[in-house]
């Protein structure tokens, strides 16, 4: 073999091995950072997301799954960017859990203040914003998560995760509600409680045996059903929305069927609810009275402020979603 392909092959095994060490480096360097974060998520700027991505050339030995946040946006709680930083890093350190030996997967995050050219590069301009950067990806062509994908929170997270780089993240550990400490106190207290609450059972003096506990019960259970306050909680609903148009307004109306703010539940359950008691008090209480007259006036009243709040709804439900209630006459009466 002549001089000159030995030297050709000796520069390209030692271009070769020199991107194999840097490559490993990196992945060395992203392990480190890793074990020094309390949730596994690596704090990004735009020097270490250069360092990381654009300066390594396609294929890189790792995937990147990137959070963009906004510290000047965690008091927006329609944006709910505190909440989905906490899922993120739930999925992250979950994902440590299930996988150790990880170096496939690294969760990071940038903030816009620190990191404003990267938020450019990658072209997001609204929050929140949760992009996978693959081993042949640049940063354009990364592929972001739907929207729609974060109700679901860290569930949606992992299984973004998994469709798009098919490593599983395993299940997902939650913190305990309470801690070990806190635990061993409530069952202390429970324990000292109990000879008192079975003194007070036998003696028929809990609250349990006082009727007007079960009536504000029974009226809570009612309100809490007609104000679409489980529809509230299970899609984490704002109970209002700052206006885009004039930041110092409040939306507790959102005009449109996609959607139904936690005000406009409470609003519409609260006329429900005090027809509901009116109907309860002339059924109960109202037909106790002898006179006849105050029967007649309270009779008069409660039938006027039921019909009120009736239409009320009804025009609440026509502004809301353009469909229109109508009565209609028997046809025999025409």
């Amino acid at each position: 073999m002549s001089p000159l392909p030995k030297l050709l092959l000796l520069i390209l095994t030692v271009a070769v091995s020199s991107a194999m060490a840097s490559d490993d480096e990196r992945v060395s360097e992203l392990l480190s950072l890793q074990s020094r974060s309390k949730s596994g998520v690596i704090r990004l700027n735009d020097q270490s997301l250069s360092r990381f991505l654009t300066a390594v050339k396609t294929p890189r030995p790792y995937s990147i799954l990137l959070f963009f946040d906004a510290a000047q946006l965690h008091d927006k709680q329609e944006l709910r960017l505190t909440e989905l930083h906490n899922e993120f890093s739930i999925v992250a350190s979950s994902f440590l859990t299930n996988n150790p030996s990880n170096s496939k997967l690294f969760f990071c995050d940038i903030e816009f203040k620190e990191s404003q050219l990267s938020f450019s590069q990658f072209g997001v301009n609204a929050l929140p914003h949760i992009r996978l950067i693959g081993p042949n990806m640049s940063l354009k062509d990364s592929e972001p998560m739907d929207q729609g994908d974060f109700s679901r929170l860290a569930e949606s997270m992992a299984e973004f995760v998994e469709a798009k780089t098919k490593i599983s993240v395993g299940p997902i550990h939650r913190p305990p509600v309470f801690s070990r400490n806190q635990l061993i106190l409530i069952a202390v207290v429970i324990v000292i409680w109990i000879p008192f609450f079975i003194k007070k059972v036998i003696t028929g003096q809990t609250l349990l045996h006082d009727p007007k506990v079960w009536l504000a019960g029974s009226v809570f259970v009612y309100f809490f059903s007609v104000s679409g306050a489980m529809h509230n909680i299970i899609r984490k609903m704002p109970m209002f929305l700052v206006d885009r148009n004039d930041p110092s307004k409040l939306v507790f109306f959102y005009q449109g069927s996609g959607m139904q703010l936690g005000a406009e539940g409470f609003t519409v359950g609260f006329l429900y609810t005090v027809v509901g008691l009116l109907l309860a008090f002339l059924t109960h209480g109202l037909v106790r009275v002898r006179n006849v007259s105050v029967q007649r006036v309270v009779m008069i009243f409660a039938l006027l402020v039921s019909f009120l709040a009736v239409k009320q709804v009804v025009y609440l439900d026509n502004w809301k979603t353009g469909y229109g209630i109508h009565g209609f006459w028997p046809s025999s009466w025409n």
